[in-house]
């Protein structure tokens, strides 16, 4: 997902998003529906991994800097709506999904949800067009003159600030909804309760969208990651000390406000600091270094239980990672957009 993910925003930026969606769409489709003859752990590897994360890959970048780009007064709100489409489904999917299997087994149930991800992405990239079409405007040109190219963009110490944030923060949004329910459970919590915090979580997440979304237009990223940094970091501190398993879900919606607001902050975020030339490479070369920590965090906090019994440790590590980000984050300024410095 990351790798492919910064080929998706440069794509994106030369041709627009239509193609590329569609592409990921099919991929995402292929993915799931090709599940249904797997016979062995590697094929999982390869077709999930490999074909699914191609179309993951889209999911963000392509959509968000094509948000950025069409609304350019309400990026940061119409970003937060669009990002709760993504909540809703990790509200609504796995419910469907979990009736699917029921009712027809995993591999058909593979197949359905595939099929119905690749039309719904298909018919909405085909609908991106018309006004896709028009970002080429006397206005358009006029913004993309002053704005940073990849190349330029990567001479820059803010882009390399917002990577290492972006590093320190993602590890926790990855790494604690996966592992939120085992910790409830290893507290005392009944199964169901301990599912309970995670969809407090995914509920209050979409209110951290909306909120920081239309913060960001009004306050600008610097501040807006700030707003929601130091909120990340103080549940995960509280999460290390809580005991009593009650106060996990008042931990849950001081999370979930994180969690959502930073899925939201970072594409405007770019937009204000480099412009839109090349906003999804660089929204791309941004979420990469995201997905690194996405991809380590999950498997080094089971190591960490496995090894010591507890998650303890894994809370500190994600807590200290978001404090480097915090600190990061207080010297981020948008980059200077000199003729000098551009394409």
């Amino acid at each position: 997902m990351g790798a492919f993910a910064i080929a998706g925003g440069r794509l994106a930026d030369r041709f627009g998003p239509r193609g590329v969606l569609v592409v990921a769409g099919v991929c995402t489709g292929a993915g799931y529906g090709l599940m249904y003859f797997m016979s062995a752990p590697w094929q999982l590897f390869l077709l999930y991994g490999l074909l699914v994360g191609i179309g993951l890959s889209a999911h963000d970048v392509v959509t968000l800097s094509t948000i950025a780009r069409w609304f350019k007064h309400r990026r940061g709100m119409m970003t937060g709506v669009v990002k709760t489409g993504t909540a809703c489904g990790q509200i609504a999917i796995p419910l469907l999904a979990t009736a699917l299997i029921a009712q027809f087994g995993w591999r058909t149930a593979c197949v359905m949800l595939g099929g119905g991800a690749a039309v719904l992405v298909v018919l909405a990239a085909l609908g991106m067009g018309p006004r896709a079409a028009s970002e080429k405007s006397e206005h358009s040109r006029a913004v993309d003159a002053v704005s940073l190219s990849l190349s330029a963009a990567l001479r820059t110490p803010q882009l390399w600030t917002l990577c290492a944030v972006q590093l320190g923060y993602f590890t926790s949004l990855m790494t604690i909804p996966l592992h939120i329910v085992a910790h409830g459970i290893d507290l005392g919590l009944p199964r169901v309760e301990a599912t309970a915090v995670l969809s407090t979580i995914g509920g209050v997440s979409i209110a951290g969208r909306l909120l920081v979304g239309s913060s960001v237009d009004r306050i600008g990223g610097r501040r807006a990651l700030l707003v929601c940094l130091v909120p990340l970091l103080c549940s995960l501190i509280w999460l290390r000390l809580i005991e009593d398993t009650r106060l996990l879900f008042a931990f849950a919606a001081l999370y979930g406000f994180a969690h959502g607001g930073l899925f939201t902050v970072i594409s405007p975020t770019v937009a204000e600091f480099f412009g839109m030339s090349a906003h999804g490479a660089i929204f791309g070369v941004i979420l990469f270094f995201g997905t690194i920590g996405g991809a380590l965090g999950p498997l080094l906090a089971g190591w960490t239980f496995d090894t010591t019994g507890s998650y303890n440790a894994a809370f500190v590590g994600l807590a200290v990672l978001v404090a480097g980000g915090l600190v990061m984050s207080l010297s981020l300024r948008p980059a200077t957009r000199k003729r000098s410095a551009l394409l």
